[in-house]
C-alpha cells in the first residue's frame, strides 16, 4: 500500500488588524505580536510533521509570506475573498502537487505541534473517503479538518462549522472522525487566552 501524500495548508489572514476580539486585553501592537508567534509555531509544527509532504500558507499578508519561506514552507499569496475562497485556492494548488489529502490547520491554536497534528493524519488509514474534525473547546467551530482526498466536501469555516463539515461529510458518504485533545483550545476570546497562557505560554508569549 502506498503512503498518501498529505499537503498541510495553513490560511493566515492579514496580520495587521487580527485578534480584534481580544482588544479588551491586548492592544494593537500586542495583538500583531501575537498573531505572527502564533503564524510560526503552527507554520513550523505543520513543516516539521511526520507524513505531511508540503505545507503552503495562503495569505495576503507579505510580511507571513516571508515567514512561510522561511520555514520551509510553500507561500500562496490570496487573491481576495475570505477563509474559504483562500482554502479552495490552496486546495487547487495541492491537488495540482498530487495530494491525496490535505489537512487544513488555522494559526490560533496555541497547543500545536507536530505530534498532534501526526496524531490527526493517522486517522487517514482505511477505505474510502474521509472527513476528520478537531472541533473547537465550544463543540461548534472547526480547529482542524483533514479530508482525503482533497476535495471530499467543500470548506464550510464560519459560524457553527464543525456541524457543517459534518453534514456535509454525511452528505457525500464520507467516514466522519471527531477528534479530542489539546487542538480543541483556540485563541478567540480573553477567556481564551488566559487559558493559553496558563498552558502553553511559550506560544503566546504569557
Amino acid at each position: 500500500m502506498t503512503t498518501p501524500r498529505v499537503i498541510a495548508i495553513v490560511p493566515v489572514g492579514a496580520i495587521e488588524g487580527a485578534k480584534s476580539r481580544l482588544g479588551a486585553v491586548l492592544d494593537a501592537e500586542e495583538r500583531r505580536d501575537l498573531a505572527l508567534r502564533l503564524a510560526a509555531g503552527t507554520i513550523g509544527a505543520a513543516v516539521a510533521t511526520p507524513g505531511i509532504d508540503e505545507t503552503l500558507v495562503v495569505t495576503p499578508d507579505d510580511e507571513v509570506r516571508e515567514l512561510a519561506l522561511r520555514a520551509g514552507a510553500r507561500p500562496l499569496r490570496q487573491r481576495g475573498g475570505g477563509l474559504n475562497d483562500g482554502l479552495r485556492q490552496a486546495r487547487d494548488e495541492a491537488i495540482a502537487a498530487g495530494a491525496d489529502a490535505v489537512l487544513v490547520v488555522p494559526i490560533d491554536i496555541p497547543q500545536v505541534t507536530p505530534e498532534r497534528l501526526a496524531q490527526v493524519i493517522a486517522h487517514s488509514g482505511g477505505d474510502g473517503p474521509l472527513v476528520a474534525i478537531v472541533p473547537d473547546r465550544h463543540d461548534r467551530g472547526t480547529n482542524a479538518l483533514f479530508l482525503s482526498p482533497p476535495d471530499v466536501i467543500e470548506f464550510c469555516f464560519g459560524g457553527d462549522s464543525k456541524d457543517a463539515h459534518i453534514g456535509a461529510a454525511r452528505a457525500a458518504g464520507a467516514r466522519v472522525e471527531v477528534l479530542d485533545g489539546p487542538l480543541t483550545l483556540d485563541i478567540d476570546t480573553p477567556e481564551d487566552l488566559l487559558i493559553a497562557q496558563a498552558e502553553t505560554p511559550e506560544a503566546v508569549g504569557g
